[in-house]
Parts: C-alpha cells; sequence; structure tokens
C-alpha cells in the first residue's frame, strides 16, 4: 500500500462528503464534454457550418482547455484546489447553459475557447481534490473518481440521443444540461475538503521547471491518451472499411472498449489494494497491448472487437494510478504537477488520432492501430514510475 496515504481507517463524515461532491464533479465534467460532443451534428446543421469550421471548434475548445491547465495549479497550490474548482464548475455549467445562443462560427468559436477554459480548470482541480481525499481515506479511490467521468460520458451522450431523437434543439439540450451542472456545482462545492496546511518543515520545491518524474508520468498520461483517441476515431473504420463489417457493427469496437474501460476503472481501486500500483500497472498494459496486437493479427471482426474491448480492461487503470503518483509526488505543487501530467495527456488525445491517420494512410490502418499497442506495452515497461514516494 502506498507509504504516501495515511493508515487505512473509517473515514469521518466530513471526508465522506467530500468524495461524493468530488465525485459529483467529475460526473459532471464528463456530463458537459458529451453533451457538446453528442450535438455537433445539430450545431453544424443549425449554423451552417462546413468541416473546417467544426476542425477549428474543436481545436478552440482543445486550446482552451490547454491554456487554462497551465495557469490553473499555481492558483490551486496556492489558494485550494476546492476555492477553484467551486467557481470554475458554477462557470462551466453557464457557458455550457449559453452555448446554444451561438448564432455564426465566431461567437461558437469564442464560446468553446471559454468552455475549454472551465473545463481545463476544473479536470486539474477536481483531479487535485481527488487526491486529498483519497489521502484522508488512507486507500485508493482514484479509480472510482475516474469511472464517475465515464458515467458522465455515458449520461451526456445518452441525453443527448434522446434530445436528438424528440427533435429538441442543441440550445435547449444545452441550456438544460448547463443548468443542472451550475446548480451542482454551487451546491455539492460547500462539501469540499478545505486547503491542506503543510508543516513548516515541508520546504517548498526550489525551481520552477518541471520535474523530470512529472514528465515521465505525463508521457505514460500521453501514451494512454493516445490510445484511447485512435479507438475513438478509428475503430469504427477498421472494422468497416478494412474488415468489411457493416454500418451497424462498426461502432460495435468503441462501446465495447468504452463500456469496459468503465466497468474496470470501478474495479481498479480494489486490485491497487491487492496487487499495489506497480503490479497493477504492468499487468494493464500487457493486457492492453497483447489484446490489441493479437487482435489485429488475427485480422476477424470478432477478435477485433474483442481486441478493443481488453485494451479497454487495460487502459481502464492506468490513468488513475498515473494521477495519484503525480499528485502524491510533492503535496505543495500537487496541482500543477497535475497540470502538467493532464496537458501531456490530453495532447495524445488531439495528436494520437491524426498521427495514426498518417501512418494507416501509408501503411495501412492495422499498422497505424498497432501503435497505441506498443505503447501500452512500453507503459507495462514503465510500471516502476507509479511507484509510490517513500515519506521523508
Amino acid at each position: 500500500m502506498s507509504e504516501t496515504l495515511a493508515t487505512a481507517r473509517r473515514p469521518v463524515r466530513a471526508e465522506q462528503r467530500a468524495r461524493w461532491a468530488c465525485t459529483t464533479y467529475f460526473v459532471l465534467t464528463g456530463l458537459t464534454l458529451a453533451t457538446w460532443t453528442a450535438r455537433i451534428p445539430a450545431v453544424k446543421g443549425d449554423l451552417r457550418l462546413d468541416d473546417a469550421q467544426i476542425t477549428l471548434a474543436l481545436f478552440a475548445l482543445a486550446a482552451g482547455t490547454v491554456l487554462a491547465m497551465q495557469v490553473v495549479g499555481r492558483l490551486a497550490d496556492r489558494f485550494g484546489s476546492a476555492r477553484v474548482m467551486v467557481p470554475a464548475g458554477v462557470l462551466l455549467g453557464l457557458t455550457t447553459a449559453v452555448l446554444g445562443l451561438a448564432w455564426n462560427a465566431p461567437t461558437l468559436l469564442a464560446g468553446l475557447l471559454v468552455l475549454g477554459l472551465w473545463h481545463g480548470t476544473v479536470d486539474v482541480t477536481m483531479n487535485a481534490h481527488a487526491v486529498q481525499v483519497q489521502r484522508h481515506y488512507g486507500r485508493p479511490i482514484m479509480g472510482g473518481f475516474h469511472g464517475m467521468f465515464s458515467v458522465g460520458g455515458l449520461l451526456g451522450a445518452g441525453l443527448g440521443a434522446f434530445a436528438a431523437h424528440f427533435q429538441l434543439t442543441a440550445a435547449t439540450n444545452f441550456l438544460v444540461v448547463g443548468i443542472a451542472v451550475t446548480v451542482l456545482a454551487a451546491v455539492t462545492g460547500r462539501a469540499l475538503l478545505p486547503a491542506e496546511e503543510h508543516p513548516p518543515q515541508e520546504k517548498p520545491s526550489a525551481g520552477r521547471g518541471v520535474p523530470a518524474a512529472i514528465l515521465f508520468l505525463g508521457a505514460l498520461g500521453f501514451f494512454c491518451s493516445v490510445g484511447e483517441g485512435s479507438v475513438a476515431d478509428w475503430s469504427p473504420l477498421y472494422l468497416h472499411d478494412t474488415l468489411h463489417t457493416s454500418a451497424a457493427v462498426a461502432p460495435i469496437g468503441y462501446a465495447v472498449f468504452s463500456v469496459a474501460m468503465a466497468v474496470f476503472r470501478f474495479l481498479g481501486d480494489r486490485m491497487s489494494m491487492l496487487l499495489g500500483p506497480v503490479v497493477l500497472v504492468r499487468c494493464c498494459g500487457l493486457v492492453a497491448g497483447i489484446g490489441l496486437g493479437t487482435a489485429l493479427l488475427l485480422h476477424h471482426p470478432v477478435a477485433a472487437i474483442t481486441g478493443f474491448g481488453l485494451f479497454g480492461v487495460g487502459l481502464s487503470c492506468i490513468v488513475p494510478q498515473v494521477f495519484s503518483a503525480a499528485g502524491n509526488r510533492d503535496p505543495q505543487r500537487r496541482a500543477r504537477d497535475l497540470a502538467q501530467v493532464s496537458t501531456l495527456s490530453y495532447g495524445g488525445l488531439m495528436a494520437g488520432p491524426v498521427f495514426i491517420g498518417l501512418v494507416a494512410h501509408g501503411f495501412g490502418l492495422a499498422v497505424g492501430l498497432a501503435i497505441p499497442a506498443v505503447l501500452a506495452l512500453l507503459v507495462a515497461l514503465s510500471a516502476p514510475a507509479v511507484r509510490p514516494r517513500r515519506a521523508g
């Protein structure tokens, strides 16, 4: 068990409330992003946008997220994650509520840039607060937080599909979800833990550079995000175009991947207690790499869907362990370290699918999708990086 966590004990009521409050923020963040993603076709049609304008819109959201991650860490370390997270969560909801008021491409870009700023702020601070809550619990609970982010994503996608089926406008969808996020962020934020007070003997970390250990953990997050983004964007095309499945079968690979990832994130905390973070990450990397790699070699739809599922199982527990290791490395710069890891991880989501596409164009999609499998094996070899630091 991690030496950086306190001795396991029964959590007090305030810590339990903080855990559920922080969990709510993970759900709300996943809900917000999935709501936007689910209604992209409707927004594109309503505003008469072309593919280039939608691409710019997606870039604006990503740019806002990355920009916020560069500055929020220092603020959260100085004032406490909760003091930054709550107003950002409220503003995330308000921005979502008014996003549907965009009347052309420039106003949509501006709205998504602001939405990205609040999303990046909440992303860093909720992970920092989750590590703080986990330290109070004295046992791994990070996987459950990330599992609830997946639940939020599934909820947002489901609500978006429901709204589209009943021909509700995207603006109405955004308004309802945005109001709910605003209210829940404000109400649950009151239960979060106060900022930690560090003992006087704990000296601030010297230097302004990013520690090499954090960069390495960020690289592991990058590798995992490359895989997650690539499966999301390319698995339907692999099944349809390369393996010649029907249009109805093509999305099943990503659906199985998503469900496997969500389910096993909830099991990851217990597995971390039983195996320890290093063994867990090593096993997960091997499952992901060997599972997907073997499926690509077999070149069959059933094998491919199974391989994507195993890839989801493997990736599910790695990122929570990476974030836990980064957040526990130095409590006084926890948010800054998590911001760097989040930035690199988010970069994998953006760059990974593009790079896979370039490789697929020259060598075929099976070769392109083999890259995430190889990266998963590299994560397995790098598992000692998540070993907890010894106290003192």
